[in-house]
């Protein structure tokens, strides 16, 4: 079948979180499967930078707007891994510092911005091939499924063409004034409650909601925990009234980029068999960091993190000063929120033995962390799906995380021992620190430690299994809309 992705990120154009690696893996999958896909994502400054020679397929797309007409370019990615890249440019809109937002707040006219380059990827796809789905991502593109289903209703190219969206993150969800109806003429009639409407707002994620023909999101866990207040912000019975058609389905990780046997980012290769070299990295992960002498009986933690209460950065505070306490030594590598990065910051300076941080992205020290630690944390409050921890199994790096998400459904803690990991419930820091005692415990046993890292090597969580539920529901909406 003819599949059409569209999001706002892709991996390695642009990217702020996970999205853009599954708008990355998800359709090279599917083109091994026999599928046809098309990936469209705006044409930012940061996608200009990288590809400057970028060819013209549609020099000019008209979308409309009340009072005037933007026009868009769409511009060859070319073919990657057997999947065709479009770019949706319209410079007054993604020419840009950033993609969403500046210092000070979101941009403005993010309504406008993504609303247009939807109404673009539609209208590209009647010159370049109309699909047999759409696939939309995040409110940044769920308006896609919206305008289907409204502006093209009448269109008979699209009548039968379903819409399913997937929802990385329920907690962003593109809120915008009253307003937004004209200035994307949607009718009125769907600025209600049980549609678009939500505390005087529209919201283009609960759009995406209530006209998709199936909503997926990035794990089983995740599924359930938006149909409550805890975790659905605000769109739990809209989550509900759609449960039927509602499916999680984990995220896959790209074994082409993370995994120890290939790593060019690492010391030395290994695998679950021939496990020599992870000695290695960790060596060399160390220096990295400026340890000295640290001790084969040492374990070295690792994070590679959003500096964020969300990623339970607040649990790793509180438990700091008794966790350096244990023999252990903890890298950690991200940014984000300048009260932790600051505080963090601060604590690796009080215990220059034993915590380095690193504020800042960098690919290559994330590959080395993962390669390198003993232990990985991942202590989420929520964690729709996540990819570090299913990275860290595939490194032999062994994950402790909340019991939320995507980590409740990959990380398995049995009473016997044998399982890949260690979790903790609650919002409670001494539940990390006891799951991280629990892990030194059996770090000590080095003949049971080298079991559970074999074991949670073996597992496979490739995008083959993801991919092939995906089709599935893409299989469902299709044969519902016949």
């Amino acid at each position: 079948m003819h599949i059409v992705f569209a999001a706002s990120e892709c991996t390695p154009w642009a990217k702020t979180g996970g999205l853009a690696d599954v708008i990355s893996a998800l359709p090279k999958t599917l083109v091994k499967m026999g599928h046809k896909v098309h990936v469209y994502i705006p044409y930012y400054r940061q996608v200009a930078k990288a590809v400057s020679n970028a060819s013209v397929v549609l020099p000019s797309v008209t979308v409309p707007f009340p009072s005037y007409n933007r026009f868009a370019r769409l511009l060859d990615g070319g073919i990657v891994d057997g999947v065709q890249m479009y770019f949706v440019d319209v410079p007054e809109l993604f020419d840009r510092e950033s993609f969403y937002a500046t210092p000070s707040g979101d941009y403005p006219d993010n309504a406008e911005r993504f609303g247009a380059f939807c109404r673009a990827v539609i209208e590209a796809t009647k010159v370049i091939g109309v699909p047999d789905v759409f696939h939309v991502h995040d409110w940044q593109a769920a308006m896609t499924a919206v305008m289907l289903r409204s502006i093209y209703y009448f269109d008979p190219v699209f009548r039968n063409v379903p819409a399913v969206l997937t929802v990385h993150n329920a907690g962003y969800q593109g809120w915008f004034p009253p307003r937004t109806m004209e200035t994307l003429l949607l009718p009125w009639e769907m600025f209600t409650m049980d549609k678009l409407e939500q505390f005087d707002k529209v919201n283009f994620l609960k759009g995406g909601v209530v006209y998709s023909d199936a909503i997926t999101t990035v794990s089983q866990t995740y599924a359930q925990e938006i149909q409550t207040p805890e975790f659905g912000n605000g769109l739990e019975d809209t989550f509900r009234r759609r449960s039927g058609d509602l499916f999680g389905i984990l995220n896959g990780a790209d074994y082409g980029e993370w995994d120890p046997a290939i790593d060019p980012y690492i010391a030395a290769h290994y695998t679950a068999d021939k496990l020599d070299g992870k000695r290695e990295c960790r060596r060399d992960l160390l220096h990295a960091f400026r340890f000295e002498d640290v001790d084969e009986q040492t374990a070295v933690i690792g994070v590679v993190s959003r500096f964020a209460t969300q990623k339970g950065i607040d649990f790793i505070v509180d438990i700091l000063d008794r966790l350096l306490q244990e023999d252990v030594v903890l890298v950690m590598l991200g940014n984000g929120e300048e009260y932790y990065e600051r505080l963090l910051t601060e604590m690796a300076d009080r215990y220059p033995t034993k915590m380095r941080v690193q504020v800042k992205f960098d690919n290559v020290m994330a590959h080395k962390i993962e390669a390198g630690s003993d232990l990985f944390l991942m202590p989420s409050r929520y964690e729709p799906g996540g990819l570090n921890q299913i990275y860290s199994l595939k490194y032999g790096t062994i994950p402790v995380v909340r019991a939320t998400g995507g980590l409740e459904d990959s990380i398995d803690e049995p009473v016997d021992g044998r399982g890949n990991g260690f979790k903790f419930s609650g919002y409670d820091s001494n539940g990390l620190l006891d799951a991280v005692q629990r892990a030194l415990t059996a770090f000590q046993d080095k003949k049971t430690w080298r079991a559970m890292m074999k074991r949670a090597m073996e597992q496979d969580f490739s995008w083959d299994k993801p991919a092939r539920e995906y089709v599935r529901v893409y299989e469902r909406v299709i044969q519902n809309r016949s």
